[in-house]
């Protein structure tokens, strides 16, 4: 991939998420983590080793939390942070500093990898969902993400740039600088515009904008880690001489809601 967010969106953490499904089907035969790391913040050694024997049967994301599913009623929370990542390696792997997860079976090792350690690691055993995983609001891409929840949630947050909004993962779960940046551009809207400003007409654009980027996304970057087509301005947000997409017009750059923004003057009037 050409571009990559300084920390995962959902459509990365939907292509590390399917990076585990070889081990689908197969038991656990060991567990090796480095205890006492920030990473493990969230559960005990001894709550992870109970993974052993168990076998996995499925995985889900949310937004930019992954949750994988064993058998009796076990599940195993990760969320990437800044330099998460998953992957598999041989059975016979050998962590190194930062692998802090690795689940052992028969013919792979799955290995959950962190430099940082903000990313984070939970336990949970019962018939019900982990209570953090039911939390979330919901998927973007899915219809309960609705325009009722949007613009009540556009309401709440009046008073913010419209950039900041976006990046608040209790309404826009996975969103993140990249995403948000992205949609802005397709809506023709200021980052920095309050969202009391918004029209009737604008908000309907970030709608659609934000349904089409993640969807969209979630093909290309959430499947294979291929790059968005090469019209995004993705590919332009992170150079120091990016220009739009559309015309070449330069691109500016700011800093909104605490992030690093870019956008096109002459489309973001």
């Amino acid at each position: 991939m050409v571009v990559v967010s300084a920390m995962p969106e959902l459509a990365e953490v939907e292509w590390y998420r399917r990076r585990w499904d070889p081990g689908i089907g197969d038991p656990i035969s060991g567990v090796k983590l480095h205890s006492g790391k920030y990473v493990l913040r969230d559960t005990g050694s001894r709550a992870l080793r109970r993974l052993r024997d168990k076998t996995l049967i499925g995985s889900a994301r949310h937004g930019k939390q992954m949750l994988f599913r064993f058998s009796d009623e076990h599940f195993l929370g990760i969320h990437l942070g800044m330099t998460g990542k998953t992957r598999v390696e041989p059975a016979d792997f050998k962590p190194g500093k930062y692998d802090h997860l690795v689940l052992y079976q028969a013919k792979r090792a799955l290995v959950f990898a962190d430099t940082r350690q903000l990313g984070r690691v939970r336990i949970h055993t019962g018939p019900e969902l982990p209570d953090w995983w039911k939390s979330d609001p919901p998927q973007i891409e899915s219809s309960d993400f609705d325009r009722e929840f949007f613009e009540g949630f556009l309401k709440r947050h009046a008073k913010a740039p419209i950039k900041a909004v976006l990046l608040m993962q209790n309404g826009f779960a996975g969103i993140g600088n990249w995403m948000a940046d992205e949609i802005l551009w397709r809506a023709g809207l200021l980052p920095a515009k309050r969202t009391f400003r918004l029209t009737d007409l604008e908000r309907a654009k970030i709608f659609s904008a934000t349904k089409f980027v993640v969807k969209q996304a979630l093909v290309t970057t959430g499947n294979d880690f291929s790059d968005p087509p090469r019209n995004w301005l993705i590919h332009q947000k992170w150079k120091r001489n990016g220009v739009c997409p559309k015309h070449r017009t330069p691109l500016r750059h700011a800093t909104v809601g605490g992030r690093s923004t870019v956008w096109c003057p002459k489309c973001q009037k």
